[in-house]
This record gives structure tokens, C-alpha cells and sequence, in this order.
């Protein structure tokens, strides 16, 4: 980013305490001013464990980090978006949100929240002027993947998708873009799927 002479300023914060993310905002919009495209990206927790061993503590630690995060974050950088009426908001589910997968139960049903979550706020934000849509990737091959799988494993996972071959992190950031710039203007609400084919609804 500052190689192409833009201003970017590392900020640590907890997605899921309000306080901090409410003082992220307020460090955000004192160094760098109004913020007009926020992408909500904090989460994980999707390693295959099957329900019958599914425990409370864990189930809570991944809706806070996947879900309640989204919604924290966006609740600390709205409100300047309205007072403007303009503003682009991203936020990030998971193709297993969209249909069974090997993940866990707890990451389903949080990022078929975060889904949700996107549609109802792109509505209720629609008249003033901010956007909102959801990104849905399927497998994308990224250090956390290789370091639970083989390459033979990789191999047959990539033979499962209709494009035949993994998503790559360039991917998601096209489809960020996509969606966070005035390419999609009149685009609001949707779910975008980064699954090479193989999901189409």
C-alpha cells in the first residue's frame, strides 16, 4: 500500500469486544478521515469437527468470531457512513454457509448468519445510501490449507470443482474490489459465491 503512496497504519484490536473496535474507529477516522469502504473480514474456526463432539465453549468462540464480529464491526464504523449517506460494506461468509461442507457446525451456521446479516442490513441501508454484499469462498489455497492437507489431498480437491483447481487469494481480492467500488453501484445485498463452479444458485 505504501509503495503505491497510499497511507496505511497498522491498528491492533479483539473483532469481538465492542470497546476495542469502537477505539479502532476512532483511530481510524482521526489518522486516516471518513472511511467509505469497509471490508469485515475477521474470522475462521472452520476445521471439520462433528457435531456430536461439538462443545459449548466452542461453539460460542466461533459465532463471536465469525458472526458477532461482523456485526460488532460494522456497528463501530456506521454511524459516519449514514451522516454521509454514501459508503461500500464487504463482509466475508464461507462457501459452507451456503450448503453441507467438512467444516463444523458452529462455522455453518455462523456464516449462514453473516449471510443473512448482509441481506437485512443491505435493505435496511439501501435508502441511505450504503451499499452492503457478502463474499462466499469456497476452498482457497492459502498457508492455513496447505498446512492441513497433502498436495495429492489438494490434487482431488481441486478435481472437485467444475473450473478444476483451488481458489487463490487473488480471487477473493478481485471479487473484493468488485464489490467494494462503483463497478457494482447498483449492486446491493447479494452473496457472491468464489467457488469455481461449484455452487450456482
Amino acid at each position: 500500500i505504501r509503495a503505491d503512496e497510499a497511507q496505511a497504519i497498522p491498528v491492533r484490536a479483539d473483532c469481538t469486544q465492542d470497546d476495542d473496535l469502537r477505539d479502532l474507529a476512532d483511530t481510524v477516522a482521526e489518522r486516516l478521515g471518513a472511511v467509505d469502504i469497509l471490508a469485515v473480514f475477521a474470522g475462521g474456526n472452520g476445521m471439520p469437527v462433528p457435531t456430536t463432539e461439538e462443545t459449548p465453549d466452542h461453539w460460542r468462540q466461533v459465532i463471536d468470531t465469525d458472526l458477532t464480529s461482523t456485526f460488532l464491526t460494522i456497528s463501530a464504523f456506521l454511524g459516519p457512513m449514514l451522516e454521509r449517506g454514501r459508503g461500500s460494506i464487504v463482509t466475508m461468509a464461507s462457501a459452507a454457509g451456503r450448503q453441507p461442507a467438512r467444516s463444523n457446525a458452529a462455522y455453518a451456521a455462523a456464516k449462514a448468519g453473516v449471510i443473512a446479516f448482509t441481506r437485512h442490513l443491505a435493505m435496511e441501508l439501501a435508502p441511505n445510501g450504503i451499499r452492503v454484499n457478502c463474499l462466499a469462498p469456497s476452498s482457497i489455497e492459502t498457508e492455513r490449507l496447505r498446512s492441513w492437507t497433502t498436495h495429492e489431498v489438494r490434487d482431488q480437491l481441486a478435481e472437485s470443482f467444475p473450473l478444476r483447481r483451488i481458489g487463490e487469494p487473488g480471487d477473493v481480492a478481485a471479487a473484493t474490489l468488485f464489490l467494494a467500488s462503483d463497478a457494482s453501484s447498483w449492486i446491493t445485498g447479494i452473496t457472491l459465491d468464489i467457488a469455481g463452479g461449484k455452487i450456482m444458485i
